[in-house]
C-alpha cells in the first residue's frame, strides 16, 4: 500500500508488521573493467542500523558514499562506473527512504519480536512489554552508558537546559541495545565484555526493529532525566536534509535545459 507524494512518486506507508524479505532495487552498471550490479534497499525493513550509523558518521556525504553505504559495494569499485548519470536512478529511492524514515520517527510502535542471525540461523526473540533490562549487570551497564553519554554532552555544551540539546549517537544506541539483547539472544550468562561485543549483531538489525526500542530507552530508561528528544530531532533533520538534497537532484534532472 502506498501514496503519491508531491514529487509524483508512489511512497510505501511504513507498517511495523511489513514482511522483511522485500526486493531490493537493482541495476547493472557499465564500468571501466566490465560491469557492476548495484542493489540498494527499497524499504526501511532492509535498511540496517549499521548502515544508518555509517551515514550519520559520514560528513558531507556524496552520492557515491551514500550508494556505497546502502549497497555495501566498495567505494573504489563504484568510482569505476563509466557514466555518473547511471547512478542517478538511485536518487529517487533514497528520497523514498527519507520519507519512510519520517514515518518511523513519528511511530510509537515496537515489534513484539526481533529476529537476529546467530551462527547463520535466524533467532526470534520476544521483546518484553515493559522493556526492562535484565539481569542486573546489563541494567547497570546500560545505565552507565547513558550516564556517560549525558556527562560527555554536558562537558561539551554545559549543564543549562542540556536535555533539550542532548544528542546520543547511534553508536551509543547500539551499545545499549547490545546490553539489552545479549542474554536473550545467546542464552548465555551475562558477561559485560561479550555483551559489549554483541553490537556487531545489533547493527545488523533493520532500523524498523532497532530504532523504536532505542528511542524508548533514551526517552524513558533509566530516569536520569526526561524527556531526552534531541537525538530524534537530529535524526529527523538528517533525513530532512537527505530529502532536500535528493529532491534538488531530481529537480535538476527533470528540468529541461534552457536553450
Amino acid at each position: 500500500m502506498g501514496c503519491r507524494n508531491k514529487f509524483g512518486m508512489t511512497v510505501k506507508l511504513y507498517h511495523p508488521n511489513e514482511p522483511l524479505n522485500q526486493p531490493m532495487i537493482q541495476k547493472k552498471l557499465k564500468t571501466t573493467t566490465g560491469s557492476l550490479t548495484v542493489a540498494i534497499p527499497t524499504s526501511l525493513n532492509e535498511l540496517k542500523l549499521g548502515q544508518l550509523m555509517a551515514m550519520q558518521a559520514t560528513e558531507n556525504m556524496t552520492d557515491l558514499e551514500a550508494i556505497h553505504i546502502l549497497s555495501g559495494i566498495p567505494l573504489q569499485e563504484l568510482k569505476q562506473v563509466q557514466s555518473y548519470a547511471e547512478l542517478q536512478v538511485f536518487n529517487e529511492q533514497v528520497l523514498a527512504l527519507a520519507i519512510e524514515i519520517k514515518q518511523l520517527y513519528n511511530s510509537e510502535a515496537i515489534l513484539e519480536t526481533v529476529t537476529f542471525k546467530l551462527d547463520g540461523k535466524p533467532k526470534k526473540v520476544k521483546v518484553m512489554s515493559n522493556l526492562s533490562v535484565e539481569p542486573a549487570g546489563a541494567f547497570m551497564a546500560s545505565r552507565d552508558i547513558i550516564a556517560e553519554e549525558i556527562n560527555r554532552h554536558i562537558a561539551l555544551h554545559g549543564q543549562d537546559n542540556w536535555q533539550e540539546s542532548f544528542n546520543p549517537s547511534l553508536q551509543v544506541c547500539s551499545q545499549v541495545l547490545a546490553q539489552y539483547f545479549y542474554t536473550k539472544v545467546t542464552g548465555q550468562p551475562y558477561d559485560e565484555e561479550l555483551a559489549a561485543a554483541f553490537t556487531q549483531q545489533v547493527e545488523q538489525l533493520p532500523i524498523t526493529q532497532s530504532l523504536p526500542i532505542a528511542k524508548y530507552f533514551f526517552l524513558n530508561f533509566p530516569s536520569l532525566s526526561k524527556p531526552k528528544t534531541g537525538f530524534w530531532h537530529r535524526l529527523y533533520r538528517l533525513w530532512n536534509s537527505v530529502l532536500a538534497y535528493v529532491s534538488l537532484k531530481l529537480s535538476a534532472i527533470s528540468t529541461p535545459l534552457m536553450p
